[in-house]
């Protein structure tokens, strides 16, 4: 029979697979090479129009040809006040020596991720490691783990790197790739002084001058007018002051104003800056503003209230109060008047033209009756929003706040399946965020600890710790203010997480004092014993984090006493599984594969998939401890097969890891090293470190 089945094979083969009957499938992997990532390209179509910049482009050219390469990349500054193109010309130049870093083009805006004038740094690293390939759920968590990663990642690679919109070389430098031969082309308003590395060719951007702004603007206009009229042309140039933002906009202004003639739109731009005393930018956004329709002029002051810089349409409807066609129609002719800029996910506005939003809606609403009427309807958009989606995608949940009525003519947001409801939250992360502070702001507490409730399951899979840090922070003061006992527990366990997470331990543990402390006030109906369970088991986390194994053991039990007591089913699955993990990690293998096993049982009686998956994962482990190889592989593969239909590649490795050390046990040494192999393969094309460079 051995014979009948023979096989011979000439020639190279990655993976070899014989079965008679397949039923698990084992893949020995001998030498397996990981897909290539595609270059990353971050820039954004070429513009159509690019005025001169032939200096500066030229500086920039040879400095890259001449770096030495020391160890260092060569790092670009441009530097030059809003509106002036320094973006612009750094894609313009990334573009152009695009082919000498053949690596790819990534691009970090540092606005975006600006928080009352500061940006967490560990959030921009993270933008540049998506680039890079890496998935959300590979991120180091730690700032310092993140940074390895993109180190490690960028190690002997010819990149280019755009940092716009820094403020200090301290945001620019921890973003610098780790290569010699890379270029990193960081934009600011003012010089930058304090890079403690190499010194950045420094680049100023200056205005452009009254040649090249006069043929931007023929470019962007073609209109019989301006060569008709020079001198009126002349005007409205200088008036622009240089910068290519007024310049288009004045361009569009001209275009929109086709029957007047060019000295009659100068001359009420001349008037305008006569009469308000502004810069003459200042004039071109106000006749811009001057000629919008009412809807769209009332839009445009109120987004200067969006928390974000990018704002979609339904959100726009929720300021106006509208329709979210009406919203469209309205963000399409500030679009045309060129006050937003299209973007993929929505419509941005500019730093400065913010500011001008704001004066505009302050001289148009002194009183700010308008301004407060819309802040109240987005705050509960948002928050409704937030809600429906948490409850999508995590189910059934304890909340304490009931999500807020519709708002008025806006409509909710559709969310057919968890995955949309996830992708929603990640999108709109910084208006949320946002959201938070700006109710606490305006004294709208309740709506700023309930936000907190639903960025807990964003937090979950997306660990934006400042936006975190600083949204709990708030959510607590909230309650605090309103003494909401329920919320000041539970948003000080809420907080403590992250805070260990980030190794901030004492910070943690004051938080979780407090509200264990508080929780002695509650009173004894089930939602209430529910909530004090769960401080209890926040602390023994903590506790667990710290290794502290029996003070985590104490509080388990106490919680699972608790969540007996009240019949809830869940919550004693729970504190079982983590008391088996606890007794795993003690040496307690009898007792930990006690618990694990009725950990196991109640989570396939509960149908709670994942739960099945994890704590099969951790009984196969305790097995294994036990001598129970054959029981512990049927869990291993069955944990493995969850991983795969769900999509969690940090769960598959670690399974396949487990699988490779049951295979050592059984002398299968081939085995374990294609079981290790795919591990890696996972591991590098998710962008995870190597082994010994892991944060821990």
């Amino acid at each position: 029979m051995a014979e009948e089945t023979h096989n011979s094979l000439d020639g190279h083969a990655d993976v070899v697979v014989q079965a008679r009957d397949i039923g698990v499938l084992h893949q020995h992997l001998h030498g397996v090479v990981a897909p290539e990532r595609p270059v990353p390209f971050q820039l954004p179509p070429a513009l159509a129009h690019f005025e001169n910049r032939r200096a500066e482009q030229e500086r920039i050219a040879r400095a890259a040809e001449s770096h030495a390469g020391d160890g260092s990349p060569l790092v670009v500054t441009l530097s030059g006040i809003g509106g002036i193109g320094k973006t612009a010309l750094g894609f313009h130049v990334a573009r152009r020596l695009s082919r000498g870093y053949p690596d790819g083009v990534l691009y970090v805006d540092l606005d975006d991720l600006r928080r009352d004038g500061v940006v967490e740094v560990a959030d921009a690293v993270a933008e540049l490691l998506t680039g890079l390939g890496v998935t959300s759920e590979w991120l180091e968590r730690p700032f310092a783990g993140r940074s390895k990663q993109y180190w490690s990642l960028t190690r002997d690679k010819r990149l280019i790197v755009i940092v716009d919109n820094a403020r200090y070389a301290a945001e620019a430098e921890p973003l610098l790739p780790a290569s010699a031969g890379s270029l990193a082309i960081v934009t600011s308003h003012g010089a930058l002084h304090d890079f403690d590395g190499a010194l950045p060719v420094e680049v100023p951007v200056n205005p452009l001058v009254a040649e090249d702004a006069a043929r931007l603007l023929a470019h962007i206009v073609d209109d019989h007018r301006l060569p008709a009229e020079p001198d009126a042309t002349a005007a409205l140039v200088h008036g622009c002051g240089g910068l290519p933002a007024a310049l288009k906009v004045a361009g569009q202004w001209v275009r929109k104003y086709r029957r007047r003639s060019l000295s009659r739109l100068v001359g009420e731009l001349a008037a305008e800056l006569r009469e308000k005393g502004i810069p003459m930018v200042e004039a071109v956004w106000d006749a811009a503003y001057a000629g919008l329709g009412e809807e769209a002029a009332r839009l445009y002051r109120l987004l200067s209230l969006h928390p974000a810089p990018v704002v979609t349409a339904p959100a726009a409807a929720a300021l106006l109060g509208a329709g979210e066609r009406r919203a469209e129609d309205a963000l399409e002719e500030l679009e045309s008047a060129g006050l937003l800029e299209n973007r993929t996910e929505g419509c941005r506005m500019h730093d400065l033209l913010r500011g001008h939003a704001d004066r505009r809606a302050r001289e148009a609403d002194p009183g700010g009756t308008e301004r407060a009427a819309a802040r109240r309807a987005l705050i509960r958009w948002y928050r409704r929003q937030a809600a429906r989606a948490d409850l999508m995608a995590a189910g059934p949940r304890m909340t304490l706040a009931e999500p807020p009525e519709a708002v008025d003519e806006v409509p909710d947001i559709e969310f057919s399946t968890k995955a949309e409801a996830l992708r929603w939250l990640e999108s709109q992360r910084l208006a949320l965020y946002g959201c938070v502070r700006l109710a606490f702001d305006s004294g709208l507490y309740e709506d700023a600890w309930a936000l907190c409730e639903p960025l807990w399951t964003h937090f979950l899979d997306h660990p934006h710790y400042a936006d975190v840090l600083d949204a709990f922070a708030t959510g607590v003061a909230a309650a605090d203010r309103l003494e909401h006992l329920p919320a000041m527990i539970r948003l000080r366990c809420q907080l403590a997480r992250p805070l260990w997470e980030q190794r901030r331990y004492d910070e943690a543990a004051a938080h979780l004092r407090q509200a264990l402390s508080a929780s002695e006030s509650l009173g004894a109906s089930e939602q209430e014993r529910k909530l004090r369970a769960s401080a209890v088991e926040f602390s023994g986390l903590l506790k667990l984090a710290r290794e502290d194994l029996a003070g985590a053991t104490a509080d388990f039990e106490a919680s699972l006493r608790i969540h007996t007591a009240i019949g809830n089913a869940y919550g004693v699955l729970l504190q079982t599984h983590l008391l088996g993990r606890t007794a795993l990690r003690q040496g307690d293998v009898g007792r930990a594969v006690a618990l694990l096993e009725e950990a196991h049982r109640m989570a396939r009686e509960q149908e709670r998939e994942r739960m099945t998956a994890r704590t099969g994962f951790e009984l196969g482990r305790a097995l294994r401890c036990a001598g129970r190889a054959a029981e512990a592989a049927a869990l291993a593969h069955a944990a493995l097969e969850s991983a795969r239909e769900r999509g969690s590649t940090t769960d598959e490795v670690r399974v396949l890891e487990e699988l490779a050390g049951l295979a050592d046990e059984r002398g299968a040494a081939a085995e374990a090293d294609g079981h290790r192999a795919l591990a890696r393969l996972l591991t590098e094309r998710a962008g995870g470190l190597a082994d010994g460079a892991q944060s821990s």
